[in-house]
């Protein structure tokens, strides 16, 4: 492991805490430091600010025909907590403003990602639809659209993950917007839906819809748009900032229902919720039902207006969360069993890691990969047996693209999809072997013993004594944390006054330091998971510590406390 930072404070060096905040914004290549700090309404930012011109023309020309010859629309959502939450939005939208419309989400194991030959098929035998809107997915979909408007059914896609070589040309409309999650276009894109079609309808619209429509665009939808942005892992910064830094606050005051009983049922109703809680919380509850059973029941609970139908959902989702744990910790332990087997040992030998089981789950394999290229830092694929072809999901290490990767193998594929670190893939069960003999070829060309060194970077090199609570306190103005503006993180040397283990079953390590060089403020470190340092801990010996800071308001009052993310002897 390889310890980089892009700033050293020396100890002799006067610097205000505002002079701090100044080095990370401009590390992080912030131009606009106040829009960044108070990120403006995204009340004020529309899609147009994105171009499409022509694309809005055409979807409001062909939603105002569907509209007054009462034709049926199908928001054809992605089964994960994005497309969930984008596709609550888009569908409770036009359902609000008075369209004949209906929600269609895939089923994962039966019909796959996005867009396929048997959903089109069934939303075209159930509904008979003359529009169908994706919401994260339909990019890659170029032979789907086409099939679908042979059929006589429009497509307008809104998406945002990579655009592939040759677009869906078919389509009436296409708005992809990269720097977007699936929610994030949903919910521009359904804005503009609402402000140019309340102004034609809002007269048909019954009373008690006419103050959510109003409502929603700076509460419930924003709160929405948040999870789904937090969940996809899509960088906060530019208009995704704005949507989850006002739609966080949404979030904790929602009186959603649904949304309510989520909260309640994962213990922190009535908390400040951040990008933690809804990364680690929220989001998988979502995710889960996608994952084991079929998500549209995910899409009920978040637009449910009945009490009783929001709790028995969000029990269920609860319960099947649980069981998606469950299953990731038993076929995450044969998986770390396969790989020591196999690889002998992992760090030498491959330098992409491909596991194939019978039995895994198809909605739990990107959660293996995930583990498994956290674990060994390399490049992982995982893949599992699908009505008769296998289903693969993949996931990287910082300097390797995946999608590009796998497109590059596409000989060997029947379909794939996804962005640079993570990927999603179906293969021919006879083309497998030829296709891990492709790719650990190509991958140890590609991949040099350099990029499978783990490198942590860190914002600064800084020492002890000048840590302190009000430096806690003003970086909480970068706030929301998170993927394109992860929480600062910070390198110093320490010398050890106590440690100690804590935990139910004594597995963190809790421990006091303070600068080696002065009598500084004692600081406290929590190391979750890191037990099996203790031992090398010492009164007075010296650490270097890679750590994040934040305060901790337990009981009303507020203390400095720093969360270890490494420690080096």
């Amino acid at each position: 492991m390889k310890i980089i930072f892009k700033h050293e404070i020396k100890s002799d060096e006067e610097i205000s805490f505002q002079q701090i905040i100044n080095l990370l914004l401009k590390y992080r290549k912030i131009k606009n430091i106040n829009e960044f700090l108070s990120p403006p309404s995204p009340l004020k930012i529309n899609i147009s600010d994105f171009g499409f011109k022509r694309e809005i023309k055409r979807t409001l020309k062909i939603l105002t025909d569907v509209y007054e010859e009462k034709k049926m629309i199908i928001v054809y959502t992605d089964y994960d907590a994005d497309g969930i939450t984008g596709g609550a939005i888009l569908w409770e939208t036009l359902n609000l403003l008075g369209f004949k419309v209906m929600p269609y989400v895939p089923h994962r194991k039966l019909e796959g990602y996005g867009f396929s030959k048997k959903g089109i098929d069934s939303v075209k035998e159930k509904y008979d639809p003359a529009l169908i809107i994706s919401v994260d997915h339909g990019i890659t979909a170029r032979d789907k659209i086409k099939y679908a408007k042979s059929l006589g059914i429009e497509v307008i896609v809104t998406d945002h993950h990579l655009k592939p070589e040759k677009l869906p040309d078919t389509a009436l409309a296409v708005f992809h917007i990269p720097e977007l999650s699936g929610s994030g276009v949903s919910y521009f894109f359904s804005k503009m839906i609402f402000e140019h079609f309340f102004k034609l309808y809002g007269h048909d619209v019954r009373a008690e819809r006419a103050l959510p429509l109003q409502n929603n665009f700076s509460s419930d939808y924003l709160a929405l748009a948040a999870i789904g942005s937090i969940a996809d892992l899509v960088p906060l910064t530019g208009a995704t900032r704005s949507l989850v830094y006002h739609g966080l606050a949404a979030c904790s005051n929602t009186k959603r229902i649904g949304l309510k009983h989520i909260l309640k049922q994962a213990g922190i109703e009535g908390k400040k919720i951040t990008p933690y809680e809804v990364g680690f919380i929220v989001a998988p509850r979502i995710n889960a039902v996608g994952r084991l059973e079929h998500a549209i029941d995910a899409l009920r609970l978040l637009c449910t207006p009945k009490e009783e139908t929001a709790f028995q959902l969000a029990s269920r989702v609860g319960e099947t969360n649980r069981q998606r744990q469950d299953l990731v910790k038993t076929a995450v332990e044969k998986a770390i069993k396969t790989v020591e087997t196999g690889l002998k040992p992992v760090s030498t030998k491959n330098k992409i890691i491909v596991l194939v089981s019978e039995t895994w789950h198809e909605g739990i394999i990107g959660l293996i990969a995930s583990k498994i290229a956290e674990k060994y830092y390399r490049p992982t694929i995982v893949m599992t047996k699908s009505d008769g072809f296998l289903k693969a999901s993949a996931r990287s290490i910082p300097s390797f693209h995946m999608t590009d990767f796998l497109r590059s193998l596409k000989k060997y594929l029947v379909d794939v999809g996804g962005h640079a670190q993570a990927a999603g893939f179906t293969i021919e069960k006879n083309k497998l072997d030829e296709f891990i003999e492709a790719a650990e070829k190509k991958a140890d060309k590609l991949i040099s013993e350099k990029d499978l060194e783990k490198v942590i970077e860190t914002d600064l090199k800084i020492p002890l004594s000048k840590i302190n609570i009000k430096l806690a306190q003003s970086l909480e103005k970068l706030q929301p944390f998170g993927i394109g503006n992860p929480q600062p993180l910070f390198y110093s040397e320490a010398g050890v006054i106590d440690a100690r283990l804590f935990g139910k079953t004594n597995d963190h390590l809790k421990i006091f330091v303070k600068d080696p060089t002065n009598k500084s403020f004692p600081l406290e470190l929590i190391a979750f998971g890191m037990a099996d340092k203790y031992k090398d801990l010492s009164t007075n010996k010296i650490i270097n510590i890679v750590y994040k800071l934040e305060v901790d308001r337990w009981g009303g009052n507020e203390r400095l406390r720093g969360i270890i993310i490494s420690i080096l002897f």
